[in-house]
C-alpha cells in the first residue's frame, strides 16, 4: 500500500449461509453462478472477488441497483460485517488482524460512519448528539461540546446546538448525522446513501453541502448510492457493482465514454454528457487532422483539456473553425464539429 492508497480491499468475497466457506470452494473449483450456489448450497453470494483502493483525499462512490452488494461490501470496510474471505486494509492496518479491542478503537478514531437512517438520539440535544463520539472516548465534557460545537458551524447548524431532533427537518437532521461523523476527525468516512431519505430538492442541497464540505476536509470517503446523477455529480471515482461483482471502475467520464459490457451501457444511457465529457475525451491527433483537412486556422479559438463538452459545443456554434485544445501551455488535440456530434449522439439513446 503506497502513501496516496488508504483503502485496498484485496478477492472479497461474502457468502451468507449455514457453510460458506464449502460454497465458496464450490465456487473457485466448479464454476457455480449465483442462482446455482443458492439451489446446490443454499447459500447468497453477497459480495463475489472484489478489490479495489481509494485513494487520499478522494470521494469514492459505490453504486448500483437494489441486491448488487454494495452496501454488504462497504460493510466489511470496518468489519460489520465479516467477510467469508478476502484482506482489508486501512491506513496500512490489517482489519481482519485487529481482535475486539482494537477493533472498538479503530471504528472510534478511524472510521467515521453516516448512513441513510439519521439514528439520532431523541433524548439528547444537537450538540450533545454530535459530542457522542468524543464523549466514548471520554474526551472532557468542555472540550467534546467545543470540537461538536465547531463542526456544528461547519455545517451551518450553529444555532440550533440547544434543540433536539424532533425540531429538525429531516436535510437537517442527516447534517446533524454528517457533523456527528466528523466530530471525532476520523480518516474515512462511509457514507450508505446518506440523502436518499430525502426528497429531490433538499437531496440535491445536501449534496451541494457535502461536497462544500469535501473541499474544506478533505476526508477520504467511500459512499454508496444507487443514483448514477448523485454517483458522478459528487464522486472523484466510480465502480459499478452487479450481483455482488464489481463490473467497472473509474471516472465518470470513462465510464460514460467506455462502458465495460452492456449492462454499465444501459446504466449510463440516460447521463446528459455535457457536465460529464471533457475535451481530452473528445479531441484528435493534430497531425492526422493537418493530414486530412488541411492546415488549422492560426486563429483557431483554444481550450484547456478539462473544458467540458458544454463549452465546447457553445464555442463551435460561434466560430466555423476548429477548437484546439492545450495541456500546460502546448497545442496537443483538435476538435472539429464533426467530434462534438458524434460525442452527443453516441450518448444519445435511439429508439
Amino acid at each position: 500500500m503506497d502513501d496516496e492508497t488508504v483503502i485496498e480491499i484485496s478477492d472479497v468475497w461474502k457468502i451468507f449461509g449455514a457453510r460458506p466457506e464449502v460454497a465458496l470452494r464450490a465456487i473457485r473449483e466448479e464454476g457455480l453462478t449465483k442462482a446455482e450456489v443458492l439451489a446446490k448450497h443454499n447459500a447468497v453470494v453477497g459480495v463475489a472477488d472484489v478489490s479495489l483502493s481509494v485513494k487520499r483525499g478522494e470521494i469514492f462512490c459505490i453504486m448500483g441497483l437494489s441486491g448488487s452488494g454494495k452496501s454488504t461490501l462497504v460493510r466489511h470496510f470496518n468489519r460489520l460485517l465479516e467477510p467469508t474471505a478476502g484482506k482489508i486494509e486501512i491506513e496500512g492496518t490489517d482489519v481482519m488482524a485487529l481482535g475486539p479491542k482494537d477493533l472498538q478503537t479503530f471504528r472510534n478514531r478511524k472510521i467515521g460512519m453516516v448512513f441513510q437512517n439519521f439514528a439520532l438520539m431523541p433524548h439528547r440535544s444537537v450538540l450533545d448528539n454530535v459530542a457522542m463520539p468524543l464523549e466514548i472516548r471520554q474526551v472532557a465534557k468542555n472540550e467534546r461540546m467545543r470540537q461538536a460545537a465547531a463542526i456544528l458551524d461547519i455545517v451551518e447548524l450553529g444555532a440550533w446546538g440547544a434543540k433536539f431532533a424532533h425540531e429538525l427537518s429531516g436535510g437537517m437532521q442527516q447534517r446533524v448525522g454528517l457533523a456527528r461523523a466528523l466530530a471525532a476527525n476520523p480518516d474515512v468516512l462511509l457514507m450508505d446513501e446518506p440523502f436518499s431519505a430525502l426528497d429531490p430538492l433538499i437531496r440535491r442541497q445536501l449534496q451541494d453541502e457535502f461536497i462544500r464540505l469535501s473541499k474544506i476536509l478533505k476526508k477520504t470517503t467511500v459512499f454508496i448510492t444507487h443514483d448514477l446523477d448523485e454517483a458522478v455529480r459528487i464522486g472523484d471515482r466510480i465502480a459499478i457493482m452487479r450481483d455482488g461483482k464489481l463490473v467497472q471502475m473509474g471516472t465518470a467520464e470513462e465510464i460514460v465514454m467506455h462502458p465495460a459490457d452492456d449492462y454499465v451501457a444501459d446504466f449510463v444511457a440516460g447521463i446528459s454528457r455535457l457536465k460529464v465529457v471533457h475535451a481530452h475525451a473528445v479531441m484528435q491527433p493534430i497531425d492526422a487532422h493537418v493530414a486530412a483537412h488541411g492546415p488549422i486556422d492560426a486563429d483557431a479559438p483554444r481550450v484547456g483539456a478539462q473544458e467540458t463538452l458544454s463549452t465546447l459545443i457553445n464555442l463551435a456554434i460561434d466560430t466555423d473553425s476548429a477548437v484546439l485544445v492545450q495541456d500546460g501551455g502546448q497545442d496537443v488535440g483538435v476538435i472539429t464539429r464533426k467530434d462534438l456530434l458524434r460525442t452527443v449522439i453516441e450518448g444519445t439513446e435511439v429508439s
